[in-house]
């Protein structure tokens, strides 16, 4: 009968071995599908990250050129109105110096015409006694 009950209790804790070993099994395997759950979850909000950092990136990047281009189209645009500004000064200067001249031509032409029509006067001279008989 002794020999009986220690079969009995070797089965039961065996038994209880076995149990015990699968629930640790089981406890293992629950906590590593855990552990993997919330890594999968940080992977995901992670790699959404690098993707955004990505996206970002290229933006800057794109930003960067077309600041450049920008940059070289605005100077082109400063150069272009600059030379508009010295061509419109050089138009006044050139007008300015065409009146300077029609003035100077008008006083020619009027000269001319009292000399042709026999008009001479000095008025300019202090002695006009000078230029009566010359007429």
């Amino acid at each position: 009968m002794l020999s009986r009950l220690l079969k009995e209790h070797q089965v039961k804790q065996n038994e209880r071995k076995e149990l015990q070993e699968r629930r640790r099994r089981e406890a293992i395997a629950a906590a590593t599908c855990l552990t993997e759950s919330l890594v999968d979850h940080l992977n995901v909000g992670v790699a959404q990250a690098y993707v955004n950092q990505r996206k970002l990136d290229h933006e800057v990047k794109t930003l960067q050129v077309q600041a450049g281009q920008f940059s070289k189209q605005t100077a082109q645009w400063i150069g272009m109105v600059e030379g508009f500004n010295q061509a419109l000064k050089e138009i006044g200067d050139v007008e300015n110096w065409a009146r300077s001249i029609e003035m100077d031509m008008r006083t020619i032409a009027t000269a001319l015409e009292y000399v042709h029509k026999g008009h001479l006067h000095f008025p300019l001279t202090r002695e006009p006694s000078l230029y009566k008989n010359k007429r």
